[in-house]
């Protein structure tokens, strides 16, 4: 076996193990986590249940949203006694996920289980999706796409939402898709196929608003390309076409459906949501009743808690010592990627058009979130998901960057200094840090022994994969259950 085999060899192994890792924990909390709760998956259900018992798209009217009902069957954690009928606030959305979840519906009867795995279904998808998006965009670093699957696969609080009933599994799928296609245009495939791209975009317009922003991304990509070829602006305007044209003529659909209903110029239905939605929480009466600081606290850690992991409707709240991992893993992945851009300079594939249609997407995606959060009280870090591909991939490259050389030395110390300097503080005090020892103990053991042997990586990385799927089959098995009894 030679070495490109070897390493096609190896890959699919990593692949493997991470798709039966994800089969496990889909499984795991679609099965654990009690009916409806998965933020709004009772409207989502609702959604389905109206096309499979009427035939028809809803219309979202005065009336679909009581927040004081909704407040007292979340905190009663949804009593049989107690409806979910009248939950019907998500009538607005674009209907492809919900028509495509209504065989499925009709066939088992209405159960919620049957379409909690549908959309887990979706999730391994996208884990395939993510993965074959990476390395077309960085073909020269393979490692890259990897670590991005094991991120979509064994993130807890992506694992616990693309296995419950909700529109965002489809979306971050499309937009995944369009990434794979978006990869085709940078490396000069044929432009007569960028139709299928179209495609993609147009089915996005018709499941949610969040695929919006990958439009610009496409456009700016496909733009790049003609002017990389030197080609005049006529023609890289009519590149644009195969991609504009399908999307525009479905988009339209929902478009002009929406006008009609709602009235112009609400052709997203956006404006009809945010009337019917009285008593949702605003953030200015939320900044009047609570100040500004304790608003920018509260938005600052639920985002956080919520990205990675926050169960149920913002209610199952983990220990602090595993927001001190994630606080962790994010402080290494940060400061790794500044790391990587300042090293590599223009030797990074991130430093180009790739890099800047992942900071554009991210961009796009984390804007709307704080632009809705100016209206709405949403800290809700799932909301950053559709952009999870470049936050993932910046996690990854930083991570990986502590593996090498002088950084893993660098860090390896500074480790063991941090384990030092806490212990001997805990026997001070009488109070020893058990778990922040131990991370940094690990930490540093991890990155000496990837800096050293350089064959062990896949094994280390194997390891922390395994590490990943043991806490998330903890959340799912043992932490969630015990919250809802």
């Amino acid at each position: 076996m030679n070495r490109t085999e070897g390493i096609l060899s190896g890959t699919r192994m990593f692949i493997f193990l991470i798709i039966c890792g994800y089969l496990v924990l889909a499984w795991g909390f679609a099965t654990q986590t009690p009916p409806w709760q998965v933020p709004d998956e009772p409207a989502h259900y609702n959604y389905i249940r109206f096309i499979a018992t009427t035939g028809r798209l809803p219309i979202l009217q005065p009336g679909d949203y009581d927040q004081n009902y909704l407040s007292e069957i979340v905190s009663r954690g949804f009593p049989p006694e107690l409806s979910i009928d009248p939950l019907r606030y998500e009538f607005h959305q674009p209907p492809l996920y919900y028509l495509l979840m209504t065989p499925v519906f009709l066939l088992f009867g209405g159960s919620l289980l049957p379409l909690r795995l549908f959309s887990a279904a979706l999730g391994l998808l996208q884990i395939l999706l993510a993965f074959t998006a990476v390395r077309r965009l960085f073909p020269e670093r393979p490692a890259w796409g990897i670590g991005v699957a094991a991120v979509f696969a064994f993130l807890p609080q992506h694992v616990a939402m693309t296995s419950g009933v909700n529109n965002d599994t489809l979306a971050e799928t499309l937009i995944l898709g369009l990434w794979v296609w978006i990869a085709h245009e940078l490396h000069s495939h044929p432009s007569r196929r960028a139709w299928i791209g179209g495609l993609l975009l147009g089915a996005g317009f018709l499941t949610k608003t969040t695929v919006y922003p990958m439009a610009l991304v496409a456009l700016v990509a496909v733009l790049a390309r003609a002017a990389r070829e030197g080609r005049p602006w006529p023609e890289r305007l009519q590149r644009l076409l195969p991609w504009l044209l399908p999307a525009l003529a479905m988009g339209a659909l929902w478009w002009i459906r929406n006008g009609i209903l709602y009235g112009w110029p609400d052709l997203l239905g956006l404006q009809q949501h945010d009337r019917v939605v009285v008593g949702q929480p605003r953030t200015a009466e939320w900044i009047a009743r609570y100040g500004l600081m304790a608003t920018l606290d509260r938005f600052r850690t639920f985002t956080f808690q919520s990205f990675w992991g926050q169960f149920g409707w913002m209610g199952v709240v983990l220990e602090a010592r595993c927001y001190f991992l994630f606080a962790w893993l994010t402080a290494l992945g940060f400061l790794g990627l500044v790391l990587h851009l300042g090293r590599q300079r223009q030797r990074s594939p991130l430093w180009g058009i790739r890099g800047i249609l992942l900071l554009l997407a991210l961009g796009l995606t984390a804007g709307a979130y704080l632009w809705y959060n100016l209206s709405f009280v949403q800290h809700q870090g799932r909301y950053l998901f559709p952009a999870l591909l470049p936050i993932a991939l910046g996690l990854v490259i930083g991570w990986l960057t502590w593996a090498e050389g002088s950084a893993a030395r660098g860090l390896g110390i500074a480790c063991g200094l941090g384990a030092v300097t806490l212990g001997v503080a805990g026997i001070i005090q009488g109070d020893l840090p058990l778990f922040p020892i131990g991370l940094f103990t690990g930490t540093g053991l991890m990155v000496w022994l990837s800096a050293r042997f350089p064959a062990l990586r896949p094994y280390l990385g194997l390891a922390l994969c395994f590490g990943a799927f043991a806490l998330d089959l903890h959340l799912a098995l043992r932490v969630i259950p015990s919250a809802f009894h």
